[in-house]
């Protein structure tokens, strides 16, 4: 199956408005930046979420992060976002990386996939070793962490906090 990795450009088009708006909201602790009502208010969104990929026009207390799409045979199957570095409430929750595959995609692995190229976006900015969270009861993220070699660190308060090392 042809994966491919993208990152997010001004030009997003219709298939990922309509990704954005099968994922919903958020759920699970993730937000989804890409929900938003109306497609002329998605093309208006992205300039915004480019420039907080290069950390302008940052909301206090927020890091510059970079949008990732997976696409699996062309079409777009989940996203991801790759916080550049961690604050201290991201330490508490968030972590660098927040991903979510479109319901009508789940369970063939996609995530684990996601994951795996998110790493390596991490690893070209030289971040050492990457935080993720889930909530305790989140199976299916926690199997995709360790499937990417992430190790448990600490359940606190029902949310897992992960480490992975990358070489």
């Amino acid at each position: 199956m042809a994966m491919e990795l993208r990152e997010l450009t001004a030009a997003e088009g219709k298939e990922i408005y309509e990704m954005a708006r099968e994922i919903g909201a958020g759920e699970n602790g993730f937000v989804n930046s890409l929900y938003i009502a109306g497609y002329s208010k998605f093309l208006s969104l992205l300039p915004f979420l480019r420039d907080y990929s290069a950390g302008i026009g940052l909301a206090p207390g927020h890091v510059p992060q970079t949008l990732y799409f997976l696409y699996a045979e062309g079409r777009p199957v989940g996203y991801g976002k790759l916080r550049h570095w961690l604050t201290d409430s991201l330490r508490v929750t968030g972590g660098h990386i927040g991903y979510c595959i479109r319901p009508s995609a789940r369970r063939v692995g996609y995530g684990t996939a996601l994951l795996a190229g998110l790493l390596d976006k991490a690893r070209d900015l030289d971040i050492p070793r990457v935080l993720l969270t889930c909530n305790e009861d989140n199976e299916g993220s926690r199997r995709v962490i360790e499937n990417n070699r992430g190790h448990l660190a600490e359940l606190d308060n029902r949310y897992c906090r992960y480490w992975i090392e990358l070489p």
